[in-house]
């Protein structure tokens, strides 16, 4: 086997998230700013002669055919009318279920590296609205900035953020994202506010209650977090996190944990490693 394409997928984080209304089909709407992390997924692909598209790692409970990465493909392969293939290979390093954004991260990728590997030279609008089909939170991966998101997240914004460091704690069990979004008691009626009056940190997530109520392994690390630093739930979580000026900050605090606490600590980003794949 030849060598492969190679491309990170990094996670985000939600440094805030307020859900501002709902559309008619269903859909929430949204206010955020995504911020990378260095840690991330990686991809490799290998072009085929054929029009196969096979994932060579599957993920517990993910049956392939229905794994982001290769509707990705499949979708690209079809809306480009391309005749090639690839294998793609993925180390996953992203937590499942914790509101990081791996698997929409993954499609991003995917996305971009066989806009690439195909010669395909789609702009990064065409790949956004292609990914939006594949998620709300696949869009802004292929931005490619730290942005204020609005609608149901694809409407992007690029922001400056300060210098970062992050904690970010992983609870055991995976979030449901659909379930968090249909529980009748999560707010929907947050006031929109205006992208010059945001704080970055610490932000509000309206959608923190309903999965501390759902989850209480997340409710109890956020408590442990919130003893010393604020801190605050990303996405539909379950992953809490925390912001440090530096990485020592960070990394002592994460060695004082609970012995049955997890998680890693983290750089924030201002870009994604691959924003110059895509004009």
């Amino acid at each position: 086997m030849n060598a492969p394409l190679v491309a990170p997928a990094p996670a985000k984080l939600n440094l805030f998230l307020h859900v501002t209304g709902r559309r008619p089909d269903g859909y929430h709407l949204l206010e955020t700013v995504f911020r990378f992390i260095d840690c991330a997924d990686t991809l490799r692909f290998w072009p085929r002669a054929d029009r196969d598209i096979r994932l060579l790692d599957s993920l517990p409970g993910v049956e392939p055919e229905q794994d982001l990465c290769v509707r990705a493909a499949r979708l690209l392969q079809a809306e480009a009318g391309i005749d090639a293939g690839v294998d793609i290979g993925l180390d996953k390093r992203i937590p499942m279920g914790g509101g990081l954004g791996g698997g929409s991260s993954d499609a991003a990728t995917v996305l971009l590296a066989l806009n690439r590997l195909w010669g395909l030279h789609w702009p990064r609008a065409q790949l956004q609205a292609l990914g939006l089909q594949l998620g709300a939170d696949v869009p802004v991966f292929l931005f490619g900035r730290s942005a204020f998101g609005t609608g149901i997240g694809e409407h992007l914004e690029a922001v400056d953020l300060p210098p970062a460091w992050y904690l970010v704690l992983v609870p055991p069990a995976p979030v449901s994202t659909a379930r968090v979004f249909s529980d009748p008691e999560l707010t929907r009626n947050s006031d929109p506010i205006k992208i010059r009056r945001f704080s970055a940190w610490p932000g509000r997530n309206d959608l923190e209650t309903v999965v501390c109520r759902q989850h209480p392994d997340v409710a109890r690390h956020l408590r442990w977090l919130r003893q010393f630093v604020p801190a605050g739930v990303t996405g539909s979580g379950g992953c809490v996190f925390a912001a440090f000026a530096s990485e020592q900050e960070a990394t002592e605090l994460y060695q004082s944990r609970p012995a049955d606490v997890q998680g890693f600590v983290a750089r924030g980003e201002d870009q994604h490693p691959l924003v110059d794949w895509a004009a």
